[in-house]
């Protein structure tokens, strides 16, 4: 099953008693900063969950299985998740 964002502001308006509304603006909020922030190329770091980081990929050479075509990927950036240790540990139940 897949926690979804509904659910995620269902959850936060059952945790603080805010309207669903209220509850809404708070989780579009929270995901416009995180997503602001990784878009400036920074980290996002939430202590006991874990670190959101932008890395650089360089370009690199690629084939088209289907047809055997060699061509070149462009470089990019790609968004990394790293779990903390608590988390890891909460998810494998120790």
């Amino acid at each position: 099953m897949t926690l979804t964002k509904a659910d995620i502001i269902e959850a936060v308006q059952t945790e603080t008693g805010l309207p669903k509304n209220k509850s809404a603006d708070v989780v579009e909020s929270l995901l416009e900063i995180v997503k602001s922030a990784l878009e400036r190329g920074e980290d996002v770091l939430v202590r006991g969950f874990g670190k959101f980081c932008v890395n650089q990929k360089a370009e690199r050479r690629a084939r088209n299985f289907a047809t055997g075509e060699d061509l070149m990927l462009a470089p990019r950036r790609v968004v990394r998740f790293k779990c903390s240790s608590k988390l890891k540990e909460r998810v494998n139940n120790r």
